[in-house]
């Protein structure tokens, strides 16, 4: 029944194609975003670092080339005669050779004793005017242990004071050489003065980053804000890191990490570590740092952005369309299908199935429908079928317990009549005791057979009859059981041919199960036949490479109808189940002797041209090596 509140299947398919969809869009342009903020972010670091290396060469190899230039400087003749006019023209002369960071050079006489002031010295040559560009005052004192380059860094000028906004955030340094006079004594000394960075706004995108330049105690030498050069690293909120950055450059480590040198941005820090030009220690560094914030690093993020939110609105659109456009074109069929289905039930032969859809699919269901309705008809006819054979079944069971109830009570009566007979004396004498005691005895004997029959087929509809296999000599064992059954045959008067040979057939099977099969189907045979004889007869076959043994038993007697055969193997399922039957037995013996066999690895087949014409049954085990048969009987032994 159709519930109101239930959904049509253009709608569900509708909704679940963008509730699949659009989730899915969204996650994966969420993991594209982050994806693309990890690229930028990792691109970051490696430029920040590049540049951070790229920075650090620079400012040693601009030293390196200033320190060289001063010293062939100084010993020029005419640097040496402090002569003003050529020393400031060949001054001149180096400035318009050199990069534009350089922004003085002197020659100055150095006095003999320390001066209080660096204004006291005289300027011979410049290139910058008279102003003296070193703040402090130099003396012979100064150089008389090294005559090599010095390197002082000029420190920023205090918020307020003139030249403030000329030297905002640069890294101004003076470099300084003795000069000897024409006799060789030190009596004047060359500087340089040359700005090496000056902080300029960066393009958000060209992740080259700014400057800062720490030593390894901490003082802070360049910084994009001015205010922070002379200052030490202890004063930032994340010192221990920056700590930890100091130890990995001056160890050797060039890479990139991220810093928050404040509560509120976070930054990415490329680092690297040079020999200090400030002496000429190895152990001194300068750790130059490459620094961009992180909102910088991620500029490029924000067109990627835009881009995902059009791509999103214009998948979610197309999206909805072709949920739009798909959903008739796939319900149309099942809407033809529903109501052939619905009105299955009052077709006739008019009115066929529908078929020829533009989707396989749609045709293999109709395919799968038509032959689902054709085994529906087909199973309808075998419940029908199995309806009467469970009727039939019922009715063989009740004719078993009928047939059973017989089958005991008579020899039941007989044991009671026969004991009963001994027990109250009206035997004429012992002899005759005697006689109604085996026949109570041998009743007895035949009504264990019975119930061990019974006990055998409830376990073998359990699944827990067992049997023990072992190598055996089949011959052998149909020598015993012949011997067994030949009185039984003798009194019935018939003839019985053995065709068994007198060689050993070695075979793998149950010694005690086998027999009893073999007792019970010569035990047949000889209860069905009143005539003629019963021949066994054993044959060695081979089949696919395997060899087989057969042994096979046939009777002369009554036969059976050959539409009754199949349900020989049947428990509780005789050809005759009346109680006034002319043969004793319960119809379980063959259903055993079939369950027995097959565990064995073997099979029975039984075959009957029809009534009065006689019975064959044959059992088939499979042969083993003869060497088995050999081993095995060594063991018993």
């Amino acid at each position: 029944m159709v519930k109101s509140n239930q959904s049509s299947f253009r709608r569900i398919l509708v909704t679940r194609i963008l509730l699949v969809f659009v989730p899915v869009l969204l996650i994966g342009e969420m993991v594209t975003l982050n994806k693309a903020r990890s690229s930028l972010l990792n691109t970051a670091r490696q430029n920040l670092k590049d540049s951070a290396i790229y920075k650090g060469e620079k400012i040693t190899n601009t030293i390196a080339t200033l320190k060289a230039i001063l010293m062939s400087a100084s010993k020029t003749r005419i640097i040496q005669s402090a002569s003003t006019e050529t020393a400031e023209k060949h001054l001149q002369e180096i400035a318009a050779l050199l990069p534009s960071t350089i922004d003085c050079i002197q020659l100055q006489s150095l006095p003999r004793k320390p001066q209080k002031n660096s204004q006291t010295n005289q300027i011979i040559a410049s290139t910058c005017g008279k102003q003296v560009i070193n703040e402090q005052p130099l003396s012979v004192s100064n150089y008389q242990d090294n005559s090599d380059v010095k390197i002082t860094v000029i420190p920023p000028p205090k918020p307020g004071t003139t030249g403030t906004n000329n030297q905002e955030g640069k890294l101004q340094l003076i470099l300084s050489q003795p000069v000897n006079n024409l006799r060789g004594n030190l009596a004047y000394v060359l500087l340089l003065k040359t700005t090496l960075h000056r902080h300029t706004e960066n393009h958000p995108e060209s992740l080259t980053g700014s400057l800062i330049i720490i030593d390894e105690n901490g003082k802070i030498f360049a910084h994009l804000l001015p205010e922070k050069i002379g200052s030490n690293i202890q004063k930032y909120v994340n010192f221990a890191n920056l700590k930890t950055l100091i130890k990995d450059a001056i160890k050797g480590k060039q890479d990139s990490t991220y810093i928050n040198f404040s509560d509120s941005q976070e930054f990415v820090v490329g680092y690297t570590a040079i020999n200090s030009p400030l002496t000429q220690e190895k152990s001194k560094k300068w750790i130059i740092l490459s620094v961009s914030s992180v909102q910088d690093s991620l500029s490029g993020l924000d067109e990627i952005k835009l881009i995902l939110i059009a791509l999103t609105v214009g998948l979610i659109g197309a999206g909805l369309w072709i949920s739009l456009y798909l959903a008739p074109y796939l319900a149309s069929p099942l809407e033809e299908l529903r109501d052939y289905a619905l009105n299955i039930h009052s077709h006739h032969a008019a009115q066929p199935i529908p078929r020829n859809f533009k989707i396989k699919e749609f045709n293999q269901l109709v395919q799968a429908l038509d032959q689902m309705v054709e085994r529906l008809k087909a199973w309808a006819e075998e419940l029908e079928i199995a309806w009467k054979e469970a009727k039939s079944a019922n009715t063989v069971k009740s004719q078993f317990l009928a047939t059973t109830s017989h089958e005991l009570r008579n020899p039941l009566n007989i044991i009671i009549n026969c004991v009963r007979l001994v027990r109250d004396g009206l035997c004429d004498d012992r002899e005759e005791e005697l006689e109604f005691l085996k026949r109570a005895d041998d009743t007895a004997i035949h009504l264990l057979g019975i119930i061990n029959d019974l006990l055998d087929i409830s376990k073998i509809e359990a699944g827990k009859l067992s049997v023990f296999i072992a190598p055996l000599d089949l011959h052998q064992l149909l020598l015993e059981v012949i011997n067994l059954q030949s009185v039984n045959i003798q009194k019935k008067g018939l003839q019985l041919k053995c065709e068994i040979g007198n060689k050993p057939i070695p075979v793998k099977a149950d010694e005690v199960k086998l027999k009893q099969v073999l007792i019970n189907v010569i035990g047949n045979a000889t209860k069905f036949t009143d005539q003629g004889s019963i021949t066994i007869r054993t044959e060695i076959i081979e089949d696919q490479n395997k060899f087989y043994v057969n042994v096979s038993v046939q009777d002369t007697g009554i036969g059976i109808d050959p539409a009754e055969q199949s349900k020989l193997f049947r428990p509780f399922v005789m050809v005759d189940g009346t109680t006034t039957r002319k043969f004793e037995g319960t119809g379980l013996g063959l259903a055993i002797s079939r369950n027995l066999i097959e565990l064995m690895g073997g099979k029975i087949t039984l075959e009957s041209l029809g009534l009065n014409q006689g019975t064959t049954l044959t059992i088939q085990l499979p042969l083993i090596d003869i060497s088995l048969l050999s081993k095995s009987t060594k063991n018993r032994v």
